[in-house]
Parts: C-alpha cells; sequence; structure tokens
C-alpha cells in the first residue's frame, strides 16, 4: 500500500500470530480433564455466575457508550470542534476493551477447575495449565491492541495520505480510540472490583471470624460470590486495563514521534511505526518466555517465583537487544540513545517488580513482620501494614523519576537547553520508554492472570473435598498468585505513570491542532500583551508561554490540587461502595446461618445464587457515580481553568494517583500474604487468634489491591484521554 512500509505488516502479522497462539492454549486447556463430577458442579455455578455478571454489566456500559458516542458525534458534525472520527474510534477502543477482558475471563473460568484436578497428579501440571490459560489473557490483549492499532493506521492512511501533517492527524485521531478502552477499563475495574471485594468481605469475615470455617468452604454462602468475583475482577478488569495501557502507549509515542519529527517525512513515519515494530517483536519474544516456564513437585515459594521470573527476565533481555536492532534498521535519529530509553522503561518495570515483590511475598522480612503484628491483635496488624506500603512507595516513585530522565535525556542527546527540538525529542524517548515498559506484556499480563486462576483452583479443591497434599500444592499456587497479582499491579501502575507522561505532551498537540482548526475558521488567539498565536508554528516552550503554564498561575496550582483530590475522592467513592455492598454481604450470610437450619452441619445446602445477585446488583448501581467523576472533572476544568488548569489537573492527579495507588496495592498484597504466612503454621496457624487478626487486616486490604487501588492507574489516563478528545470544546472556550 502506497504511504506504508513493507516493515509494518509486521504488526498485524504478530497480533495474528497472538491471538491464534492464545487459541491454541485455550484449546489446550479445553482438553485436559476438569476433575470429579463435583468439581465440575462447582466450576459450572462460577462460570454462570462470572458471565451472567459480564453480561449485565456491558449492558450498563453499552447504554453510557451510546449517550457519549451521540454527544462525540453532536461535536464533530454540529458544532464542528471534534475530529469526525472519534465517534468510531471511541467505540471500537470500547469494544476490543471490553472483548479481551471477555476473553480473558472465559478461559479462566474453564481453567480453575482443570488446575485443581491438575494439582492432584503434580505442581508443574498446575502451574502449566494455570499460567497458560494466564498467558490467553496476555496475548489476547496485545493481539487485538496491535490489530486495532493496526487497521485504524492502514484506513487512516488511505483517508489522509498525501495531505499536509497527515501524520500528525492520524496518530491524534488514532489516539482518541484510547478514551473508549480508558472508559470501557474504568467501568470493568470499579464494578469488578465492587463484586469480588464484597463477596470476599463477607465470605472472610462471617465465615472465617465468625463461624471459624476454612477459606471457601462450600458451608459458607458467599464462596461461590467469591470465586466469581475473581474472574470479573481480576481477569476481565484487569485485561481491560492493561488493553488500554498498551494501546495509550503505543499511540501516544507515535504522536509524539509524529509532532517530533514533523520537518523530516521519512524519518517522521518511521518514528510512528517504531512504536508499533517494538511491540510486535514484544509478542514473539513473550511467547518464548511463556514457553520457559515450569517447575518440580516440592517447589518452595521462592522456586515458584523463580520459574515465573526465568520466563519474564528472559522476554525482557531478549526485547532488550532487539530494540538496538529495530531502532537502528529503521534509522531512528539517534537510535542508539532511543534504544537505552527503551532499556530505561525495561529496568524500570524490573526494579518495580522486584520492589513489589519485596514488600508483599511473606519470603521476605516487611510481610513476615506484618504477620509477627498479629501476636498483639488486628490494630497492629493494620498499623505495620499501613507503615510498610507506605515506606514501600519509595522504590517505585524513585524509579519512575530516574527512568523519565534517563529516557529523556538518552533520546535528546543529554542536552539540557530545553529548546523546542530538546523537548520533542526528549518526550518521545518517555514515550518509547514506556512501550519498552509494555513490550513483553504478553507474558507479564500472563504472571498477574494467572493469581486468580490458582486462587479460584484453591477454592474448588477446598469445596470438593480434595486431599490435603492437593490443597498444599493449590495453596502455593495461590500465595504465588498474591504476590504475581501484586507485582502486576505495580507494573500497570508504573506503566502508567510513563504513558500518562507521555499522553500529558499529546494533550498540548491536540490543543494546538484544535486552535488551528480555529484559526482556519477565522477565529484569532491574542495574548495579553497583544500578540497573536500561531499555532501551526508554535514550539512547546511558546505554547507554555501563551497559556502561562508555570507554578505562579493559580489556574495551574488550582489544576494542580483538584488533580490530587480527584485521585483521593475517587478512593473514598470506590471503597465506600465496597463497604456499604459488603455490608450486605455480611447481613446475608449471618441471615443463611442463622435461619437455614444444618448450614454449619453440612446437611443442608447455601443459597449461593442469593449471594451472587447481591454482589451483582452493588457492584452495577454503585460503580456508576466514580466512573462518571473521572469523565466529568478534566471537562468542567477545561471550561473553567482552561489549558493551563487541565494541565495541572493531570499533573496533580498523575502524581498523586501514582503514589496513592502503590500504597494501596502493596498494602493488600502485604496484608493478604501475612495471613497465609499464618495459615501455613506460623503464629498459631489456623484458627487461632493471630490467624483472625490477620484476616482482618487482609479484609481492609482487599479493597485496597483490587479496587481502588488498580482503578487509580485508570483514573490518571482516562482523565488525559478525556482532556485530550475534549480539546475542541476547552478551546472553544479561550
Amino acid at each position: 500500500m502506497t504511504g506504508i512500509p513493507f516493515v509494518f505488516w509486521l504488526v498485524p502479522i504478530a497480533s495474528i500470530v497472538a491471538l491464534c497462539t492464545a487459541y491454541y492454549f485455550f484449546s489446550q486447556m479445553m482438553q485436559t480433564d476438569e476433575g470429579s463430577p463435583r468439581m465440575r458442579e462447582i466450576a459450572d455455578h462460577v462460570r454462570k455466575g462470572a458471565m451472567a455478571y459480564l453480561k449485565q454489566q456491558y449492558r450498563v456500559v453499552l447504554i453510557v457508550f451510546i449517550v457519549l458516542a451521540v454527544i462525540f458525534a453532536l461535536m464533530a458534525y454540529v458544532l464542528k470542534v471534534q475530529n469526525p472520527w472519534v465517534p468510531v474510534a471511541f467505540l471500537t477502543g470500547g469494544f476490543f476493551s471490553g472483548l479481551a477482558g471477555f476473553f480473558g475471563m472465559k478461559t479462566a473460568t474453564y481453567a480453575s477447575g482443570r488446575t485443581a484436578h491438575a494439582a492432584r497428579e503434580s505442581l508443574d501440571k498446575g502451574l502449566r495449565i494455570a499460567f497458560r490459560s494466564g498467558a490467553v489473557m496476555g496475548l489476547v490483549v496485545v493481539g487485538l491492541g496491535l490489530l486495532d492499532i493496526a487497521g485504524w493506521f492502514i484506513i487512516l492512511n488511505l483517508v489522509y495520505h498525501g495531505e499536509n501533517a497527515a501524520l500528525i492527524t492520524i496518530t491524534t485521531t488514532m489516539l482518541t480510540f484510547g478514551m473508549g478502552a480508558s472508559t470501557q477499563a474504568l467501568f470493568a475495574r470499579v464494578g469488578g472490583g465492587i463484586y469480588t471485594k464484597a463477596a470476599d468481605v463477607g465470605a472472610d469475615l462471617v465465615g472465617k471470624v465468625e463461624a471459624n470455617i476454612p477459606e471457601d468452604d462450600p458451608r459458607n454462602p458467599a464462596t461461590i460470590a467469591d470465586n466469581v468475583g475473581d474472574n470479573v475482577g481480576d481477569v476481565a478488569g484487569m485485561g481491560a486495563d492493561l488493553y488500554e495501557s498498551y494501546c495509550g502507549s503505543i499511540l501516544s509515542t507515535a504522536a509524539l514521534g509524529a509532532t517530533a519529527f514533523a520537518l523530516n517525512g521519512d524519518m517522521q513515519l518511521r518514528a510512528v511505526i517504531a512504536p508499533m515494530i517494538i511491540a510486535a517483536v514484544g509478542i514473539f519474544l513473550s511467547l518464548i518466555g511463556i514457553f520457559l516456564v515450569r517447575t518440580k513437585e516440592g517447589a518452595t515459594m521462592k522456586d515458584l517465583l523463580h520459574s515465573l521470573g526465568v520466563g519474564t527476565n528472559v522476554s525482557a533481555c531478549l526485547i532488550a537487544i532487539a530494540t538496538f536492532i529495530i531502532l537502528y534498521l529503521l534509522g531512528i535519529e539517534n537510535w542508539l540513545g532511543m534504544s537505552f530509553s527503551v532499556i530505561s522503561g525495561l529496568i524500570a518495570g524490573v526494579i518495580i517488580g522486584q520492589a513489589t515483590e519485596f514488600y508483599t511475598s511473606q519470603s521476605y522480612n516487611p510481610t513476615q513482620k506484618i504477620a509477627e503484628a498479629s501476636q498483639t491483635g488486628s490494630a497492629t496488624v493494620i498499623i505495620k501494614g499501613i507503615g510498610t506500603s507506605m515506606i514501600s512507595t519509595c522504590i517505585p516513585v524513585l524509579t519512575i523519576s530516574v527512568a523519565i530522565m534517563l529516557s529523556y535525556l538518552c533520546a535528546n542527546r543529554f542536552d539540557l537547553s530545553m529548546s523546542a527540538r530538546s523537548i520533542s525529542m526528549g518526550l518521545y524517548g518517555i514515550g518509547i520508554a514506556a512501550v519498552g515498559m509494555l513490550s513483553t506484556l504478553g507474558i507479564t499480563l500472563a504472571t498477574d492472570a494467572y493469581g486468580p486462576i490458582a486462587d479460584n483452583a484453591g477454592g474448588n479443591a477446598e469445596m470438593s473435598e480434595l486431599g490435603p497434599e492437593v490443597r498444599k500444592r493449590t495453596d502455593a499456587l495461590d500465595a504465588l498468585g498474591n504476590t504475581t497479582a501484586a507485582t502486576g499491579k505495580g507494573f500497570a501502575i508504573g506503566s502508567a505513570a510513563l504513558t500518562a507522561l507521555a499522553l500529558l505532551a499529546s494533550y498540548i498537540e491536540e490543543i494546538k491542532i484544535a486552535m488551528a482548526r480555529a484559526t482556519a475558521s477565522g477565529h484569532q488567539f491574542v495574548d495579553a500583551m497583544g500578540r497573536v498565536f500561531q499555532p501551526e508554528t508554535a514550539s512547546m516552550p511558546d505554547f507554555m508561554e501563551f497559556f502561562q503554564v508555570n507554578l505562579i498561575n493559580p489556574r495551574v496550582l488550582i489544576g494542580v490540587f483538584i488533580g490530587a483530590m480527584a485521585a483521593f475522592l475517587f478512593c473514598g467513592l470506590t471503597m465506600g461502595a465496597v463497604g456499604r455492598a459488603a455490608a450486605s454481604m455480611v447481613e446475608e450470610v449471618r441471615r443463611q446461618f442463622r435461619e437455614i437450619k444444618g448450614i454449619l452441619d453440612g446437611k443442608a445446602t447455601p443459597d449461593y445464587s442469593r449471594c451472587v445477585e447481591i454482589s451483582t446488583r452493588s457492584a452495577q448501581r454503585e460503580m456508576i457515580f466514580p466512573s462518571f467523576l473521572a469523565i466529568i472533572i478534566p471537562i468542567v476544568v477545561g471550561i473553567v481553568l482552561g489549558v493551563a488548569g487541565v494541565l495541572g489537573l493531570l499533573v496533580g492527579g498523575l502524581a498523586a494517583g501514582f503514589t496513592l495507588a502503590i500504597f494501596m496495592a502493596n498494602a493488600g498484597g502485604a496484608w493478604d500474604n501475612a495471613k497465609k504466612m499464618v495459615e501455613e503454621g506460623h503464629f498459631g496457624g489456623k484458627g487461632s487468634e493471630c490467624h483472625k487478626a490477620t484476616i482482618v487486616g487482609d479484609t481492609v486490604g482487599d479493597p485496597f489491591k483490587d479496587t481502588s487501588g488498580p482503578s487509580l492507574n485508570i483514573l490518571i489516563k482516562l482523565m488525559s484521554m478525556v482532556s485530550i478528545v475534549m480539546a475542541g470544546l476547552t478551546v472553544a472556550f479561550i
């Protein structure tokens, strides 16, 4: 096709390979035995509950998407302040994001029972089924993401080929489908998080603390809802979340490349497709890592972590080497420096993952000390957990800070002059560092999706009353899953920080395009000195000067405060939603224990469906308001405070949201594994007072790590995406 280099076709090929391999892993998993009739029955309950919830959620989200698409259509075709492709791009982004979550959850609900049955034979078989089923999610996300990107790039090339600034128009248009993906991801994360934690808290507080029965005991009415929640929150929600991060990093970097090399058409095209090619090669290298993951019978937690580490680290090392080759062959200006920018993103991802593992794994001192604090009650468990997780934010924040500076300087040849050229090249370096961090998402997401599959396998083994040796193996897989899930959340939050920074720069470019559109219609933009601003030729410093984007401008400072407040407000609303939903669940479980005689003796069957219904209804009701806030706040700030206020908002939201998300994810993971440590026999073991204290800590941490914390990284990016999509409206009020 004219205008598209031959090497670009590696992108759709890689996406198809990823999707075909995902189907192969799914087919392999489906051919394995699901176990006894009881195991099949339990898995079927979970599967039906998860699918019923997801269908209900998609109905609600569909209404939201239709309303927003109509608004965007009015802005594009009536008010003429919007790119005409935005309504369609918005819908496709949401569709593919939801599709990624659906495929991942469908796989997970079929895999958990099979993982439990495989664990009856060996730990290695259980690990392989769980991990490769998790890999389905990873490969579906990167496959659909690159397929969507490649499709839009081809279509828009046909439409805009030969026009002036065609690549800038193409990349900024493609960037808008990220809002659809972000919106879908936020609803999935918030709704799924409320669902899963309402069930989990109810099951733990009444079942384990009050009734003194084991986790996932079939006598607990909330246990099926708990297992369903693991899938809708930690699989479907997470898949939609990282789909949006993956696409956002690639598209924002492509947009920055189009701007940085705007005066060199051939180099501009290479800079635009470079992040796509890196992501495509990352798919092939992720597959190598996936096939390397295996373990042996009797493996310890460190052995299991090492097994997963081999796969992820090999993939990361290979993409690091491949990056130099890719950028050299593409002939990217300063290819060596750009390659080191990618390396800085990769290393940052590894360091954040290792730091998260250190602060959340029971193999290390911080979580062991939290478990030890249980000897003096639940209050000290909570205090120790909060203190430890606050300290745990230091390494990720410093790591991201260093990665930002290194990627910026490597890309612009360590030019500190802050010239327009230096800034553009540096920002492109930051964007490509985010792509580097997410380039091996195929395997890193597999380690994350593995967690809820292993957790559900343990629940199936408990409810099916399998032997203690099976439960020991599933407990080992589950404990590993807690750590990998916490690591995955840290990784997702870290990548969100780099992506959000790239989106911040893309917002400025989108404002300039909106201003150019208004200028072409006869509008003039004049500063306080009476000088006319020319957006077509304005550099980044000129832009900042015109809008007075500095710390003396009260609009910027107000925006920073609102952005920081938005992160805490969002967490408060989602935590409150979990609290209300959990209270309803606690009352229902207590009612069933009280009114259905014989449940605790195993002579009567609990009403599982009632608990599933409570979680579903609560999640659908409670997810609407917090999710809409992320959309409304940037629009209002843009209209009232203008561009300077929006930039302040995005900076404040990024700084507060990133730190708060790391704190919450690590706190929840550490409390969960401290409980697991006690359950292994330390400090009195299961049923002891120490155990009950750690259960309370874990219950507090549940909404931290599975609802509010992981939703924050979507909040950060969604506010950026909304600001980009609404740039035309903001300019209309200047």
